[in-house]
């Protein structure tokens, strides 16, 4: 597992909030790596880990858009059946609570990334 920096905005739960959130880190040359949103209500959470955190901060910051910033764990797990279950399983063994999990994997790719925080 790598340790990774996440960042988190908190949006309106309205139509181009995430594409506003994104418009700001694209035009700073900031690449998306892993994203997660969670819309509840009024409010909506976005969940980012980015190619350059510190730019992506100064861009938020310079966009005045509030912003948190957490470390989180990202892992490459077998893009198979049971492959997150068997994992997560492991960490619940030691007694690891965790607050956010987000993946992706192309369909037919070999390996799929999992954050963790």
């Amino acid at each position: 597992m790598a340790k990774v920096k996440q960042i988190t905005v908190q949006v309106e739960n309205t139509p181009g909030a995430a594409a506003g959130v994104a418009r700001v880190l694209g035009d700073a040359k900031v690449n998306l790596l892993a994203v997660a949103c969670i819309g509840q209500g009024a409010q909506g959470t976005l969940h980012f880990v980015v190619d350059n955190a510190n730019k992506a901060k100064k861009a938020l910051g310079q966009a005045a858009i509030a912003f948190g910033e957490s470390a989180v764990e990202q892992v490459e797990l077998p893009n198979t059946p049971g492959a997150l279950a068997k994992h997560l399983e492991k960490l619940a063994s030691k007694g690891t609570n965790l607050s956010v999990i987000y993946a992706t994997a192309a369909k037919g790719s070999r390996k799929a990334t999992v954050v963790l925080g």
